[in-house]
């Protein structure tokens, strides 16, 4: 009797324990504020772009999701100060107002902690600006000859972004994140440029919403 019911016990505790392992959302899905450190090329200073963005996370089992991500972010007075170079014979200085898009999907991996819900990712995506249209009309158009190009630089670009965050649950539909810090490359190619990979610093913090969860 005693084995019948260790037995009994042993395979209510391991349903459980499947269930349990069952039990996570099937949707996240985040709104966030996004801090941007940019690089727009080795001739500029960085700067701060400032915007927002959210999320979409499929996941796959309790670890294993695939995310989409959209950010778009806006600055302030960006400066150029190019050497004297083949592109720009005498040098050339300017001031331009710019932003940065970028859309972006891949694996994440999330531990699924009751308090504290650490992840991370890895995204592949594309980026698209106006910097290098803007410093092209204010730097190259104004003087003649000042610049040895005349064709408008691309504003697209192939984009790469890793990093880590953390959720906190604060009820089983809502989590608050206060902070995703990631590694962004963009692979703008141009006078600007050259063929030097832009990289950026990344902070955001936002809210997520979960759907398709049983009683996680």
């Amino acid at each position: 009797m005693k084995i019948t019911n260790l037995v009994a016990f042993s395979a209510v505790l391991l349903l459980g324990v499947v269930a349990w392992a069952q039990e996570f959302p099937r949707y996240e899905v985040g709104v966030n504020y996004s801090y941007m450190r940019f690089n727009p090329s080795t001739n500029t200073n960085s700067h701060s772009l400032n915007g927002g963005g959210g999320s979409i996370t499929f996941n796959i089992n309790e670890y294993l999701g695939i995310k989409a991500d959209l950010q778009g972010t806006g600055s302030n007075d960006t400066e150029f100060h190019i050497p004297a170079g083949p592109n720009f014979p005498g040098g050339a200085f300017g001031t331009v107002q710019g932003n940065l898009f970028n859309y972006m999907i891949g694996p994440q991996l999330k531990i699924r902690a009751p308090k504290f819900q650490p992840y991370a990712h890895v995204l592949l995506g594309g980026a698209h600006t106006n910097v290098y249209s803007k410093a092209f009309s204010t730097i190259c158009q104004p003087i003649a000859g000042g610049c040895t190009f005349t064709k408008e630089p691309t504003s697209d670009a192939f984009a790469l972004e890793a990093g880590i965050g953390l959720d906190i649950p604060i009820t089983h539909r809502i989590q608050f994140r206060p902070a995703e810090v990631n590694y962004l490359m963009t692979r703008f190619t141009n006078a600007f440029t050259g063929s030097n990979n832009q990289h950026n610093f990344v902070y955001s913090a936002g809210i997520v919403l979960t759907f398709g969860n049983t009683h996680y």
